[in-house]
């Protein structure tokens, strides 16, 4: 057997076991079907009992396994009392943009007692990755891994470990996570924080009546383990680390990397990392845990990390863990440190075309803003005002029917194809505000001509205070070739690191600073990019673009027959 076919055989038992049907029964198999049902499941935490949403009444949810090249057949059913869409977050949805998921972008929401066949295959992808729901807050709860293996036969390019856990890293409310997005929404105030931050929906043992809630990982001394690690947090970026213990980055956001060891990493909403833990410290028990990264002024999170056990075979179960040492949660020069240091493999089993030259190019700004208060009462942002966002001062309006849709189908008055390359409003974005802090609204898309090497410069702004914001693009993953603080000058470019860049589809654009990203526009469709904190997406921090059909069968195909409708 070759070595991966061997990991998917257990990895398919696991599937089995946590009751999600699979077509999968040998590994020879390319297609595989998972059915996932969105019910309303009770979950008690913190001593507290509510009622959330959840795939096949879990939560997390059951894990996807494939490999590069299979073919996923996902039926999404839902049971449950909202409108939902499910998003396959990094995957690339190559020709098959319908599958792609965010609710009034590429589909219409799958309605109370409706259902929906993602269909979509993995193309020249592998590592981890995650599924979630993309309509409203329902991801808090509506969330899974996927781990796609290499193709048969293809070694890790590390070395291989004894065994490979799951980490997912999320946050938890007593109250109901859609009651707390409408009531921001409502008072333009920030939302309520999350209770407790989570691993594997587990608060640990530091929260209030949480002492037994506390995830467990035992192993063996002197080997080698992987830990596949998800950030599904809704709106704070976070930092891991495990006591005592070094651990090596060998893969961000499914692109392996050159192994870089480290104390901690920083992982915001929306990304992944594999890492490496060697176990070769004294047999005992040792926290490892996630505490917050905070790079905003002024804004209220929860200190409290949480924390899971490494425990070693024959260590006293009675003992108490060591505690890790975490960053401090402002402490952006560890994090730049952390980012500047990834780089991919880029070898010549692992080539990256990074884009030399460059025919489409983007300078876009991201932050917040406010916008006056429609309510009879006072609002709750800014001087009375509601929090808005927006890119490039244009707050993203969802509109009632799919932008996919209106796009394929030349729908009209749904959006305009005019989203400007360039800011409209030139200011010193990192310096003194303008004296309008208002954006526009409106449902614009950008397009870009097939095949085209692009590269979008992402400025943060300082309008209502600098932020790190960490933006994702649907449909590609794409290589960060330079970030730096301040305003971006066209002379940086000199420096961009065009050999071995990391690859990642979710990019963390620093506090006050600015990243620069590049891709080959190969995939026809409509691509959302918004930002991962939850709630500046809510408030507007997004957009669309357009790239267009190639020659020939480089075409987006027509919608699935059973596409929802709005």
């Amino acid at each position: 057997m070759q070595i991966h076919t061997r990991i998917l055989v257990v990895a398919i038992g696991l599937l089995v076991a946590a009751g999600v049907s699979s077509a999968a029964d040998s590994t020879t198999s390319t297609t595989r079907v998972y059915n996932f049902t969105i019910r309303s499941t009770n979950v008690r935490r913190l001593c507290n009992s509510k009622s959330l949403v959840a795939v096949n009444g879990r939560y997390p949810g059951p894990v996807i396994f494939a490999n590069q090249g299979d073919r996923l057949l996902i039926n999404v059913t839902n049971n449950g009392p909202y409108n939902i869409t499910m998003h396959w977050h990094g995957i690339r949805q190559l020709f098959s943009c319908w599958a792609d998921g965010p609710a009034y972008v590429t589909q219409c929401p799958i309605q109370p007692g409706g259902s929906y066949l993602y269909n979509y295959t993995i193309v020249r992808q592998s590592g981890t990755l995650f599924y979630h729901a993309h309509e409203t807050w329902l991801r808090a709860t509506v969330h899974g891994a996927m781990v796609v293996f290499p193709t048969s036969g293809e070694p890790y390019p590390f070395v291989f470990p004894k065994e490979e856990h799951i980490i997912i890293l999320g946050e938890w409310w007593n109250a109901n996570v859609e009651d707390v997005e409408n009531q921001a929404l409502l008072t333009g105030g920030g939302p309520a924080l999350s209770d407790a931050y989570t691993i594997n929906g587990l608060p640990g043992p530091l929260y209030n009546c949480s002492a037994n809630d506390v995830y467990k990982l035992r192993v063996q001394p002197n080997k080698v383990y992987l830990l596949r690690i998800i950030n599904a947090a809704l709106n704070i970026e976070l930092f891991f680390s495990v006591a005592n213990h070094n651990i090596t980055v060998v893969e961000t956001d499914g692109d392996y990397t050159k192994p870089y060891s480290t104390t901690s990493i920083m992982i915001t909403p929306g990304q992944t990392t594999n890492v490496l833990l060697t176990t070769d410290q004294p047999v005992g028990r040792y926290y490892m845990g996630a505490s917050p990264y905070m790079s905003a002024m002024n804004v209220p999170f929860r200190m409290t990390p949480t924390l899971a056990i490494l425990e070693y075979a024959g260590s006293n179960a009675s003992s108490t863990p060591v505690m890790p040492n975490f960053p401090q949660s402002n402490d952006t020069a560890f994090v730049t440190t952390f980012s500047t240091s990834l780089r991919s493999l880029a070898n010549a089993q692992h080539p990256e075309p990074v884009p030399q030259t460059i025919t489409s190019n983007f300078f876009l700004t991201v932050g917040l803003g406010a916008k006056p208060c429609d309510a009879n009462f006072g609002c709750q942002g800014p001087n009375g005002s509601k929090f808005t966002a927006s890119v490039s001062n244009i707050s993203f309006v969802l509109p009632s029917v799919s932008v996919l849709q209106a796009y394929f189908f030349n729908i009209s008055n749904v959006f305009s194809p005019d989203f400007p390359a360039q800011p409209l409003n030139v200011f010193d974005y990192t310096g003194n505000p303008p004296s309008n802090i208002t954006p526009l609204r409106g449902t614009r898309a950008a397009v870009i001509p097939f095949n085209a090497s692009v590269q979008m410069v992402l400025q943060d702004t300082s309008i209502l205070g600098v932020e790190n914001h960490p933006i994702h693009l649907h449909g590609f993953s794409f290589y960060i070739v330079g970030q730096g603080f301040g305003n971006f000058n066209n002379s940086a470019a000199a420096a961009f690191n065009l050999v071995d860049p990391p690859r990642r589809n979710t990019v963390a654009v620093p506090v006050g600073g600015w990243a620069a990203i590049r891709f080959w526009a190969d995939n026809p469709g409509v691509w959302y990019m918004h930002c991962h904190l939850e709630i500046h997406t809510s408030w507007g921090l997004a957009t669309t673009f357009i790239v267009q059909n190639g020659p020939g069968n480089q075409t987006l195909p027509p919608p699935p027959p059973d596409l929802p409708q709005c």
